[in-house]
């Protein structure tokens, strides 16, 4: 008798929860105080992107973040929160996970001379990527329980 404690398809659904419990937790640990109110962290993007390597990135960065620090700023923290529920619900799972995907290559793009947080990014980038091709809310998912997508 072969018994299998879960399928394959709930294996996904363990992977697509556990990387929102990573984007909750990158929300939860932010100082929100300090990237609202002393905008620490495009503070740091800012320095950040100013000394990249890639011109294209200094001046993307340039003409779409740094006008619009405060807003900026809001984006990028509850983007993170709405992640976290989206991919632990499985709400809109789809697109949570394309968000997610582009929100972690944006960061490594952003942080290429930061090996520091290149690890991260990138398996949050490839979970998010096998997580989407694998269809992986049709289990444990609001969107499955409803017949979304």
């Amino acid at each position: 008798m072969n018994t299998v404690w879960l399928t394959g398809a709930e294996w996904l659904a363990v992977l697509r929860i556990g990387l929102g419990l990573w984007w909750l937790e990158s929300w939860r640990h932010k100082d929100r105080k300090g990237w609202f109110e002393r905008g620490t962290g495009i503070a740091w993007a800012t320095d950040v992107a100013g000394k990249h390597r890639w011109r294209a990135v200094t001046k993307g960065f340039n003409a779409v973040v740094a006008p619009r620090p405060r807003l900026m700023a809001y984006t990028v923290v509850y983007a993170e929160l709405a992640l976290g529920l989206g991919l632990v619900l499985g709400f809109l799972t789809p697109v949570a996970l394309v968000g997610g995907l582009l929100l972690n290559l944006l960061y490594l793009v952003l942080m290429i001379h930061d090996w520091a947080e290149q690890g991260q990014n990138a398996m949050m980038a490839l979970i998010s990527l096998v997580a989407l091709l694998a269809m992986s809310w049709q289990t444990w998912s609001l969107d499955s329980l409803w017949g979304v997508f």
